[in-house]
């Protein structure tokens, strides 16, 4: 089934997925929208390359050819690019200042994620995330892993269907939430608050912090809230997806916030 024409959508919505395995898969699955695909010029024919061009073509994919410099700037991983890119439309990805502009529904629960570098982790909580129904994964543009294969696998493509809210520097859009009216809670292992204690009100942003050093001091600075979460038998932390699911999926079990879905399946 051919991809239907459409225009050039905002760029915030467009992630482009590289390697050649990667893009494989992607063409494959008929549910996602692919806008363009990028391929080196200088990419022997036939193999798993012809195969993607097939692919593209089927579906009515446009293609452009490049020199390995330019499609080293499009894919921003020249080293594991291999020759191969793929713009594919993520409808609900936006700006945090487009989610804030249209004015978030209620109630609304957020993830901020402050320097989350391990790819499988980032994976894994955007999976949680989506599967959850939090409403907004506020993603800064860096300090944390860059969304490519390897968190393309952990989040088992649901990355292309989360509500990734892309932002600047994370201090500046935790500010701009604050001033739209939201909560700020950081998770923090000796807060004496917990999470399941905590009665969020009709618009939250949960901040997850670094896998080592925890939550920044310029996102600690602008909490309104620290929570931990009650742990048993010694064990004084979580790995940060953990912390994510628990987030995620709390409403559906506590009634804080109107959940709509079914339980979920694990795999």
């Amino acid at each position: 089934m051919a991809d239907r024409p459409h225009p050039a959508p905002p760029l915030d919505r467009l992630l482009t997925v590289y390697g050649r395995k990667a893009v494989r898969d992607v063409l494959l699955d008929d549910t996602l929208q692919c806008h363009t695909l990028h391929l080196a010029s200088s990419n022997r024919a036939g193999g798993i390359v012809g195969e993607i061009r097939a692919l593209a073509g089927r579906r009515g994919v446009p293609l452009r050819e490049h020199s390995r410099e330019t499609l080293s700037r499009i894919s921003k991983n020249g080293r594991q690019d291999q020759g191969v890119a793929l713009d594919v439309l993520c409808p609900a990805f936006a700006s945090v200042q487009d989610y804030l502009a249209g004015g978030p529904r209620q109630p609304a629960r957020l993830l901020a994620l402050d320097g989350i570098t391990n790819p499988q982790n980032l994976g894994m909580i955007i999976r949680s995330a989506a599967a959850g129904g939090v409403d907004g994964i506020l993603l800064p543009r860096r300090g944390n892993a860059a969304l490519g294969p390897l968190v393309i696998k952990a989040s088992a493509a649901a990355v292309f269907r989360a509500p990734v809210l892309s932002c600047g520097a994370l201090d500046q859009a935790l500010q701009q939430c604050r001033d739209a009216g939201a909560e700020i809670c950081v998770l923090a292992g000796d807060a004496p608050e917990t999470l399941f204690a905590h009665r969020p009100g009709p618009f939250c942003v949960y901040v997850l912090g670094n896998e080592s050093e925890g939550v920044s001091a310029a996102s600690a600075a602008l909490a309104q809230r620290r929570l931990s979460i009650p742990m048993a038998n010694g064990v004084e932390s979580l790995n940060v997806a953990v912390a994510a699911s628990l987030v995620a999926f709390l409403p559906r079990y506590t009634g804080d916030h109107a959940s709509q879905g079914v339980a979920p399946r694990v795999v």
